[in-house]
């Protein structure tokens, strides 16, 4: 797994695919975990996992608004969908 640039932006956090983000926000968790990673880049990769894990909840959002509920008739044959309600 690549190293962290822990200079990197939001803006090219919200370009990440979740497969990404997640993967990148696991390595820090487990940098964080190891303890081994002086205060202040803790700091910055700390602030940098918030974001990958917000762009990660931003993506499933976004995914569970796609989702559609099929309609179903009193034979329960599929007749259409309409969209999942997101609260």
């Amino acid at each position: 797994m690549a190293q962290q640039n822990n200079n990197q932006s939001d803006t090219e956090v919200g370009q990440l695919s979740f497969e990404r983000a997640i993967e990148e926000l696991e390595s820090i968790v487990r940098r964080l975990e190891d303890g081994k990673v002086p205060l202040e880049e803790s700091v910055a990769i700390y602030e940098r996992g918030e974001a990958l894990k917000r762009r990660c909840e931003d993506l499933l959002r976004q995914a569970e608004a796609r989702v559609q509920k099929i309609t179903l008739d009193a034979a329960g044959n599929p007749i259409g969908a309409e969209p999942l309600d997101v609260e």
